[in-house]
């Protein structure tokens, strides 16, 4: 199986692997092993689905090349958003299926290998699929969805048309979920959204993250996460409920996408670049502590010098712990495809540069700050780049590195916290070593 794109789309893998588990499957290590290959695909911007044609193009060969047997599938937004349409062009694809059909993929590869390729596409579906069998990639750390879908309209985003309306679960449900996950020995848990902060208004009149947060801290989890938040609906409330609480993680994504009120205005954010600073001088008041990320485009049509000045100076002033910064990508049947004054590439370019510098020298300063301070951080497993040393992330969800020979033995596994003091900051993660060896 194959994942591209945000949390969400991985929490829908490990419920598509765990249905697939359930039918008596077994993950394959490669697509040249396996019987059934699933996509499950991202349409955010245009390089997923680049990446997302090419690979699956590329699997044309498998099936013509003695493996005929082989069951291709592709979901999530594009096959919401593409259906019959992905099919023509890719007719070696044998089921396509939409954001709202996990629970009825085994159904569709049975009824493809009976040789009736098929593609299933609902406008809606059952809200919340919380009763599939889920895989989960790590037996300590599990997603948890609060709400689905997407009322924002934001003129660049394709995700309401391919989500659906914003639909909240209802609290009991969320908190019985945490419950049972913390039986099973889950010690964090990741709430979802596509804006978590605006919880329970379709259900309650009113938002309720707040009671949210509070709720499921008081299952016995030891860290609780989230994402992602929408500025204009971050409320004192929800800040208050965020400081207040030991469980709470105090790292927040909360994307800007703009220091320009005009392109906000454009963006349809429905907040001002004030409103937005506001916000940060308030959280950082509540949680002096606070690591803060974001998201940013740079080339959204129509954005002048000025417009860019204005980010470029926001990120001065706020000094983000880390941001991910995107050149605007157009998606057809948003507003925003349709909207003249392109900013040409070699201005895009340029910009996105300077950016970036901005972005790498705030997160390095941010992180020379924990030298000498101590960190309790969660085992995550070894590190990609260098087996001799441990990986784990801090409440404010820094990367830490430590050597595995300084850790105890049944510490080790992945799921175990640990006290470290940072020796050493770089860019991008911390280096340290455990207190108590």
């Amino acid at each position: 199986m194959r994942t591209f794109g945000c949390q969400m789309n991985k929490h829908d893998s490990e419920r598509i692997a765990g249905l697939l588990e359930a039918e008596g499957m077994l993950p394959a290590e490669s697509p040249e092993l396996a019987d059934v290959v699933v996509f499950n695909t991202c349409c955010v911007r245009e390089k997923a689905d680049e990446r997302l044609y090419g690979q699956v193009a590329s699997l044309k060969t498998l099936k013509t090349g003695g493996r005929p047997d082989v069951l291709i599938a592709v979901g999530g937004c594009i096959g919401q958003r593409d259906g019959t349409h992905l099919r023509k062009r890719l007719p070696h694809v044998d089921v396509v299926f939409g954001t709202h059909n996990i629970g009825s993929l085994p159904a569709l590869l049975d009824a493809a290998r009976q040789g009736r390729p098929s593609v299933q596409i609902l406008d809606e579906g059952e809200t919340f699929a919380s009763d599939l069998p889920s895989r989960r990639e790590h037996p300590w750390h599990a997603w948890v969805s609060i709400t689905v879908g997407c009322d924002n309209y934001c003129s660049y985003c394709i995700v309401p048309y391919v989500r659906g309306h914003e639909r909240s679960r209802v609290l009991e449900a969320v908190v019985a979920e945490a419950e049972a996950l913390v039986a099973d020995g889950v010690v964090e848990i990741t709430l979802l959204g596509q804006n978590v902060n605006s919880y329970g208004r379709d259900l309650y009149g009113k938002p309720r993250f707040a009671e949210v947060l509070r709720a499921v801290a008081a299952t016995g989890v030891q860290r609780v996460r989230f994402a992602t938040s929408h500025p204009k609906d971050l409320c004192g409330e929800t800040i208050r409920a965020m400081a207040e609480t030991p469980q709470v993680c105090k790292s927040l994504h909360l994307p800007v996408q703009s220091g320009s009120s005009r392109t906000l205005a454009a963006m349809n954010r429905i907040y001002t670049r004030e409103h937005y600073l506001g916000l940060v001088s308030e959280l950082r008041s509540a949680m002096p502590d606070l690591a803060l990320s974001t998201d940013v485009i740079v080339g959204f049509p129509g954005e002048t010098d000025e417009d860019f000045a204005d980010t470029l100076d926001l990120f001065q002033q706020i000094g983000f712990d880390q941001a991910f910064t995107f050149i605007y990508s157009p998606r057809e049947g948003t507003p925003a495809a349709s909207m003249p004054q392109r900013v040409p590439k070699a201005v895009i370019q340029e910009r996105f540069d300077s950016l970036v510098e901005v972005v790498q020298s705030s997160a390095a300063a941010c992180n020379e700050r924990l030298v000498g301070t101590t960190q309790q951080i969660l085992i995550v497993g070894r590190s990609k780049r260098d087996e001799d040393m441990l990986t784990g992330r801090t409440g404010s969800n820094k990367v830490v590195h430590v050597p595995a020979r300084d850790v105890e033995t049944q510490r080790l596994r992945s799921g175990s916290f640990i006290d470290v003091e940072i020796d050493e900051a770089q860019t991008w993660f911390l280096l340290g070593h455990p207190l108590n060896k």
